[in-house]
């Protein structure tokens, strides 16, 4: 994801060769320089979306056990779980006018570190500091759902992947 300049670009990556640790990198969108480690932790972090005015960086990880969302400034410094639910909760998307996103969330019958697809899955969107969680669809979905950033830029629609009309995987 891009930062609001436009000079910086976020990603997840895995480092290490037996078991990789998937953690968020950021580098210079032009490729110069070398890529910046944000989060140094056991277990998977991912999604990595800045805020629209550039101050915060959001990311799902399940460092805590499960998989929830988490805030940082944009240096990696202060690392801070927003949301504590009994949901595994992926990919926030920050509304343009910074004051709500949108997350995906499974159940406790998904594994914390897998968001696979065609599963029942809450769309949710919640406040910036994680409260006031509101169901905005249920659908059957998962990976590929909202992975990307989906919000209309007049901060008034989001565009998600729904598999609800596809036949049960057999």
């Amino acid at each position: 994801m891009n930062d609001f300049s436009g000079k910086t670009i976020l990603y997840t990556g895995g480092r290490g060769t037996d078991t990789p640790e998937f953690d968020i990198f950021a580098m210079n969108a032009d490729g110069t320089g070398a890529e910046r480690n944000l989060t140094h932790n056991k277990g998977l972090d991912d999604g990595p979306e800045y805020a629209p005015d550039g101050e915060s960086i959001y990311f799902n990880s399940v460092r805590s056990g499960s998989m929830q969302i988490w805030r940082m400034k944009p240096d990696g410094s202060e690392q801070q779980q927003i949301t504590f639910d009994r949901f595994n909760n992926w990919f926030p998307h920050i509304a343009p006018d910074g004051k709500s996103m949108v997350i995906i969330s499974y159940g406790e019958d998904i594994q914390s570190n897998d968001h696979p697809f065609y599963k029942h899955v809450y769309l949710r969107r919640l406040a910036m500091d994680g409260s006031d969680a509101k169901v905005i669809a249920y659908v059957f979905g998962g990976q590929g759902t909202i992975n990307v950033p989906s919000w209309s830029p007049d901060g008034k629609q989001i565009a998600f992947v729904s598999n609800t009309a596809l036949p049960a995987p057999h």
